[in-house]
């Protein structure tokens, strides 16, 4: 629903919840299946707003920080995990919650650090889209082009985890691939629900909705990190 209704935020909202039920090193993977089936089945059509000269700039520091956010997946320990993506998802509610009034214009050299932490998040918990749409949001301000770019690059950023996690084989889980067939129903009717609440509600009140629910949301992650 979070992806039609706004062209990003889909990982940010789910994976804190499927976190709860499953081990990090399965949920990762899978929902970055889920996002790529997402572009490819119902994003492709966003493709002619594109704006490539912004989203070019995020392309090469995201890289970057796809290797490290990579090499602490696989090496860092699953309680510790959680607890940073429990910090995660209550800093970005917290700046979703505060933010009043137009996104704050951001100058180009912005596109460095925000490259680097947003591919180091994709890597890692698969939120680092919400960084990327910071960026975009703070240089486009059409609101069709910014969806379309934050969209491609969560396209971009799942096409390379595709390769990195197949390398490391994060991918050949099992059960991994069923699990991404069996949900993509539900990945279809959210996209119908958020496409027509892009179109019906002001996209502002249903996000501050979701931020609310990424309260809670992280809060939990704290605690069964605490709980081990």
């Amino acid at each position: 629903m979070v992806y039609g209704l706004t062209g990003f935020g889909s990982t940010v909202l789910a994976m804190p919840l499927l976190a709860q039920v499953l081990p990090l090193k399965f949920a990762v993977p899978l929902m970055m299946l889920l996002d790529l089936a997402a572009f490819l089945l119902v994003g492709a059509r966003f493709r002619r707003g594109i704006r490539y000269a912004e989203a070019g700039w995020l392309v090469p520091f995201m890289l970057a920080g796809m290797g490290v956010g990579l090499t602490l997946l696989i090496e860092v320990a699953e309680q510790t995990l959680l607890a940073a993506l429990g910090v995660f998802v209550l800093g970005y509610a917290a700046y979703g919650l505060s933010r009043r009034g137009a996104p704050l214009r951001l100058a180009r050299a912005w596109c460095a650090p925000i490259g680097l932490a947003g591919g180091a998040l994709s890597a890692l918990f698969g939120t680092g889209g919400v960084l990327f749409a910071i960026y975009n949001s703070g240089r486009i301000h059409d609101k069709a082009e910014l969806r379309a770019t934050n969209a491609a690059m969560i396209m971009l950023s799942s096409l390379v985890r595709v390769v990195l996690f197949g390398a490391t084989g994060l991918l050949s889980q099992d059960g991994l691939i069923t699990a991404a067939l069996l949900l993509v129903p539900a990945l279809l009717a959210g996209f119908a629900v958020g496409n027509r609440l892009h179109a019906a509600v002001p996209a502002a009140g249903v996000v501050r909705g979701v931020y609310a629910l990424l309260v809670v949301s992280g809060l939990s992650l704290l605690a069964r990190a605490a709980a081990g």
